[in-house]
């Protein structure tokens, strides 16, 4: 279901044939292999249990590195627009009733991946942290919650710069943000690793610390951050800081992320405090139908380029929980994702259990 969602796809928004894909994310598998060696077999192990081959599954987990490249390069001489993407939130534990802080988003795609997305609850060896990820089905990771009480949000960015050069991809990232135990651990993967396209991370803790980081691709040089205002951090698809020497796509290919941004801090400003169902609410705005923070088709594009809200998470990272709205929040309702014990399982910074071990255990 994913692959045939992303040939399509990939022809629609890029310009390229699926076999020419596959091909290209082939270049991604040595980077990799050098930096996570460990995710490399997380993709080999994918592709066999799916019947597919190594260029299938890295062209998934690489669509961002393979399909705004192409962007960018049309960008020079054409109005290339992209599937509107998501709108991401935290409120640090001064804004929440319960004291502890809370983060959320949306996730906009194209409307094939209804049908494949899926709730993956990794254990993992020795003293890594579990997590629990919604994520489409072949693909890594994508919103991320974790037994060290770290939440990653996401949103996809685009820059000149990005040319689809061989490097991390952005996927193999959240996956390995999965990975970190403090905000710190964070900070210093994004700008350790040569990232191979640009995009947004937002990483909050239980102990009430959030940081937003900009990345275009490359090294430390072309990283920036955010930080909390008034315990609010808000982010959507175009840079706040962008990186010297670069232009921006994202801001005139997805003109509705510079609206929901607005409308978002807007929301969050109010004096109030904000529990979880107030917070899920406001995932369900229609302002600027439609496409709000809670996104709808629009019947003035192509069966293929149909986008919308796929699904709609929200997470108190101090008490390792988890609420998911599948589907656009507005007719889908909240349920906690239960997942028994495993993100109650404590890390080096507690006392680990170390009876997982080998490669990570996945609960799909």
């Amino acid at each position: 279901m994913t692959r045939a969602g992303y040939e399509e796809a990939f022809g629609e928004l890029a310009g390229i044939v699926w076999s020419k894909a596959a091909e290209a994310a082939l270049q991604f598998a040595e980077p990799i292999e050098r930096h996570a060696p460990h995710v490399l077999d997380e993709v080999r192990g994918i592709a066999e249990g799916a019947g597919l081959t190594l260029g299938d599954v890295l062209a998934m987990n690489a669509r961002t590195e393979v399909m705004w490249a192409a962007t960018a390069r049309r960008a020079e001489t054409e109005r290339a627009l992209l599937a509107r993407e998501c709108t991401a939130m935290a409120l640090l534990s001064t804004r929440t009733t319960s004291g502890m802080p809370l983060a959320a988003q949306t996730w906009d795609w194209l409307v094939h991946c209804f049908d494949s997305a899926v709730v993956l609850e990794v254990e993992q060896p020795g003293e890594l942290p579990s997590f629990v990820t919604t994520v489409e089905a072949g693909l890594l990771t994508k919103v991320s919650l974790n037994s060290a009480g770290l939440a990653v949000l996401t949103n996809a960015l685009v820059t000149s710069a990005d040319r689809g050069a061989p490097g991390v991809p952005f996927h193999v990232m959240l996956r390995l943000l999965a990975d970190c135990q403090t905000v710190t651990d964070a900070l210093r993967l994004v700008q350790t690793l040569p990232r191979s396209s640009s995009a947004n991370y937002m990483i909050v803790n239980g102990d009430g610390v959030a940081v937003n980081i900009e990345t275009a691709p490359g090294d430390h040089t072309q990283v920036s951050w955010q930080l909390p205002e008034a315990g609010v951090l808000v982010h959507t698809n175009h840079f706040l800081n962008l990186p010297h020497g670069i232009s921006e796509v994202s801001a005139y290919a997805m003109p509705d992320s510079i609206v929901r941004l607005g409308r978002a801090t807007e929301l969050l400003s109010c004096e109030t405090l904000w529990d979880v169902d107030r917070l899920a609410k406001l995932l369900e705005d229609h302002a600027d139908w439609p496409t709000g923070i809670c996104c709808h088709p629009d019947p003035r594009d192509k069966d293929v380029m149909q986008w919308a809200t796929v699904l709609a998470v929200v997470t108190s990272p101090a008490e390792r929980r988890l609420w998911l709205a599948s589907g656009n929040p507005c007719t889908s309702q909240f349920e906690e994702v239960l997942c028994g014990d495993l993100l109650e399982r404590e890390t080096s910074f507690g006392t680990a259990r170390t009876e997982a071990t080998g490669p990570p255990r996945v609960r799909a």
